[in-house]
């Protein structure tokens, strides 16, 4: 193991003057796996919007929970160049309107189809807030995930809701989203928009960037070999199927067989976080490597697994640093 003393202090680029441009945030996808493009313009018009069963309420929407986050991130960051939401849906639930219902699918015209997503995921980039770590060029981004499975949409409309929030940054490298426990609220639990804008106010004001960042800079001091890269595969592989005893001692790791594989390929192929030319990985090479394999994860599993993949490479970091029993090394 190796720990790199000549690393370079980091410091947030000072926010320059963007041209207003209709920009989306991330062109690139920042998550892939079962999901389609969509648009905040889209949603608010195309889009139905599923009720509470038993009184015909209106939960809150897509479009809503997107609008309140924008707003709300241009009041805090007020000055700041602010792009225009990159939203990602998956599982349509589809319908058509009651004129329709005797005609065959392939009759029916697009007036006459309904549709709403029962999960959507969202980020808003700031690229005047960036910073540099390692080479890789970040910019703050704020984001959020509603998933409708996760409500019980035959009760009342008093009923709670559930959302899951985030502000962190993304590396402009890979698309890879960099979120940690203290820019995550990952069960928001409201009743109505209120309270759900009081959520997203709180984290957003509540976020310290430059802790956040001064934490991803640490992970570029510390290096591990080949061969301890191959014992970490191989314990991650083995946490899933430990005995509950066991892995009550163990912090867990969510990334499954098919991520770990990619994360592997990539330590070999990946052009921008391979291993070096001595075999070794530094620590944000190897969160890169995770953060890219939960592109193919779920919607309503991203947030957690990109959280988990920080919360375990700093694991990693800390039972280097501090010489301490680390179970994915040892």
């Amino acid at each position: 193991m190796e720990h790199t003393n000549n690393t370079t202090a980091l410091e947030l680029i000072q926010p320059v003057q963007i041209e207003e441009v209709e920009t989306v945030s991330t062109c690139k996808p920042f998550i892939e796996a079962n999901t389609v493009e969509s648009n905040l313009e889209e949603i608010k018009q195309s889009h139905i919007i599923p009720v509470f069963v038993k009184d015909n309420e209106t939960l809150i929407s897509h479009s809503k929970f997107i609008d309140s986050t924008l707003s709300f991130a241009g009041d805090i960051f007020y000055g700041e160049h602010i792009l225009k939401p990159n939203v990602r849906v998956s599982h349509p639930i589809k319908g058509r309107i009651p004129e329709a219902k005797h005609k065959p699918v392939n009759q029916l015209f697009e007036w006459e189809k309904t549709i709403y997503y029962e999960r959507m995921a969202f980020i808003i980039e700031l690229p005047s807030i960036q910073a540099e770590v390692d080479g890789n060029l970040l910019n703050l981004t704020i984001g959020g995930v509603k998933a409708y499975n996760t409500d019980n949409l035959y009760s009342r409309s008093m009923s709670e809701q559930h959302f899951k929030i985030f502000i962190g940054f993304q590396n402009k490298v890979c698309t890879n989203l960099c979120v940690w426990t203290d820019g995550f609220m990952s069960d928001v639990r409201v009743k109505n928009l209120d309270q759900l804008k009081v959520c997203i106010r709180t984290l957003l004001e509540s976020y310290n960037k430059n802790y956040h960042l001064n934490h991803l800079q640490r992970l570029t001091e510390y290096s591990i070999t080949e061969q301890q890269f191959a014992q970490l595969i191989g314990r991650c592989r083995m946490y899933n199927h430990l005995p509950n005893y066991l892995k009550n001692d163990i912090p867990p790791i969510l990334f499954g067989d098919n991520q770990m594989a990619t994360v592997v390929k990539d330590f070999y192929r990946d052009d921008s976080f391979c291993r070096d030319n001595n075999g070794n990985i530094n620590l944000w090479r190897l969160y890169n490597l995770f953060t890219g394999a939960n592109k193919s994860s779920y919607i309503d599993s991203f947030l957690d697994r990109s959280v988990n993949a920080f919360n375990f490479v700093e694991q990693i970091r800390g039972g280097i640093e501090n010489r301490s029993h680390c179970w994915y090394l040892n």
